[in-house]
């Protein structure tokens, strides 16, 4: 065993079983008699998550030095106490809530207490504190109930792809001068690659060196999610409302299928399952150890369960996917190309895996929602990538990669009269409105769902209302189930109600400096049980 294996299977390896440990309730590590912080221990922010009508997950941790290359944050291997308040009010006047959680050194010092027992439908607000350092507030809205009144209306705003080195995070800025009911995440909240000699657009070239490099230890991970989320415009996202989120690719490495990593092509041991399992625990223990996450979603090892389902009163179910834990490998080797069509098309290929299909499909068809939404990673929609009508072009780690995994989703939603589904999509660094059709060759074939993929928040840099891709997905004749399509970067905004169902689509001039200003470039509408979007 080489020595970059054996380091990371070792560090995996420790990191995993002390999960493990404190999911039972245990810590090896003494308590902190008389915690002093050299600094701020609250300088990555707060964040909720997960709203039901009667709660939601509170998430910090304790970094007084942030970046320290220990991953550590400046706190020593001890566990600290870490108090914590839900008050109807900005000022903690009017406290219904409070408890105390341990934040421990196996976790990074992160703590996700889940807050129970609060009205459906309501704004409250939330802090920390810890040996009397008090953290900023928050803000969250539990879930409308499906039994009382109210959850007529809901305002939700879905991002994915923010690539720290790329860009400023100018959009954040402006979700959080919103009034959001909901953030959904699609994935790729971190990248895995080294940010370059000087940060890219940040601009900071005094980072320690190991930002450089691509990420593979648990460390590496928790020490760019801490370079991350130091960012302000995310923290006060994060701050403004709760949020539902799940993992694409980058959080791990770029278009990783389930136990199959991407091609090595730097000498780490990617090729192995063995290691590739480590680095995926390492990967998902610090996912979550910076995310609002619930006890549920808590990784084992190199599994955990990120797909699940949050009701908002009769108004929506959001079903969040994930769509990289139990696919199949890409065929082809990966990529955009023309041919392998029997081999994407092959019968029983998998993108969400049986169990996970099963329970959307049956999900969808139980409920009595206005409108079932999906959160979704890859483009579903058939996409031919060449103008030339002569040859087609598929992106292989897309649906179209997956071609039977699509048609059973589809497929089942009409045969169960699932006719409210409006899909939530990422990854691609632009933005498409497509119809979801039951044959995609046939432009009479019914439509079953409608899919909003959004662009991304800052990977790929400025980009432009409409590029070469663009004018290639809308020639005339290749692809007329697009009916929209813009490549600036920026978010969606979506507003529920049991009438209709608008997508707004918010773009920034730019994102490699900051302040830039955002505009609307396209708004569509839905109604109910009528797939297809309309623009307005």
């Amino acid at each position: 065993m080489d020595l970059s294996r054996r380091r990371l299977l070792g560090r995996a390896g420790a990191g995993a079983a002390a999960l493990g440990l404190f999911s039972a309730g245990f810590s090896s590590a003494g308590a902190w008699a008389a915690p002093r912080f050299p600094d701020d221990p609250f300088r990555l922010g707060v964040a909720s998550g997960d709203p039901s009508p009667d709660g939601f997950v509170m998430w910090t941790r304790l970094a007084p030095d942030p970046l320290a290359v220990d991953s550590r944050g400046g706190m020593p291997e001890r566990k600290v106490a870490v108090q914590w308040q839900v008050a109807t009010d900005e000022r903690f006047r009017h406290v219904v809530r409070s408890g105390t959680a341990t934040a421990v050194p196996e976790l990074a010092h992160s703590v996700h207490p889940e807050v129970r027992g609060l009205r459906p439908g309501t704004e409250y607000f939330y802090r920390f504190r810890a040996a009397g350092a008090l953290s900023p507030a928050g803000r969250a809205r539990t879930a409308p109930s499906r039994f009382g009144r109210g959850g007529d209306r809901l305002s939700l705003a879905f991002v994915s792809c923010q690539c720290w080195y790329e860009g400023y995070y100018t959009a954040y800025r402006h979700i959080a001068d919103r009034d959001h009911d909901l953030v959904v995440h699609l994935g790729d909240y971190l990248y895995e690659n080294g940010v370059g000699a000087t940060a890219g657009v940040r601009a900071m070239p005094e980072l320690d060196d190991q930002y450089r490099r691509e990420t593979y230890t648990l460390a590496e991970y928790r020490n760019r999610y801490a370079l991350t989320k130091l960012d302000n415009d995310l923290q006060a996202a994060h701050a403004s409302t709760a949020w539902a989120l799940t993992w694409d690719d980058h959080e791990v490495e770029n278009n990783w299928a389930g136990d199959v990593a991407q091609i090595d092509t730097d000498g780490f041991p990617d090729a192995d399952p063995v290691a590739f399992r480590a680095r995926k625990a390492a990967a998902m223990q610090a996912y979550y150890e910076h995310l609002p996450l619930r006890l549920p979603q808590k990784p084992n090892g190199a599994k955990a369960r990120m797909f699940r389902r949050m009701s908002f009163g009769r108004l929506m179910d959001l079903h969040m996917l994930d769509s990289r834990s139990y696919r199949d490998d890409q065929v082809g080797g990966d990529g955009t190309k023309a041919g392998f069509d029997a081999e994407r098309r092959a019968p029983g290929r998998q993108m969400l895996g049986a169990e996970q299909e099963a329970w959307l499909l049956d999900g969808c068809a139980r409920s009595d929602a206005t409108w079932n939404v999906l959160g979704n990673q890859t483009l579903i929609a058939q996409v031919d990538q060449d103008p030339n009508p002569a040859v087609l072009s598929s992106g292989l780690d897309m649906w179209d990669g997956y071609v039977d995994a699509r048609t059973r989703l589809l497929n089942g939603l009409y045969q169960r009269n699932v006719r409210n589904t409006v899909v939530l999509t990422g990854d691609i660094h632009r933005s498409v409105v497509a119809d979801l059709k039951l044959d995609f060759d046939n432009p009479s074939s019914e439509v079953v769902a409608t899919e909003f993929a959004g662009t991304s928040v800052t990977s790929g840099k400025d980009g432009a209302a409409m590029d070469q891709v663009g004018v290639n997905w809308l020639t005339e004749g290749v692809n007329p189930h697009l009916k929209w399509h813009n490549a600036q970067r920026g978010y969606t905004t979506l507003h529920l109600s049991h009438h209709e169902l608008r997508a707004e689509y918010h773009v920034t001039d730019f994102v490699t400096k900051p302040g830039s200003p955002v505009s609307t470039a396209g708004t569509f509408v839905v109604s109910p049980r009528r797939p297809g979007a309309q623009q307005t």
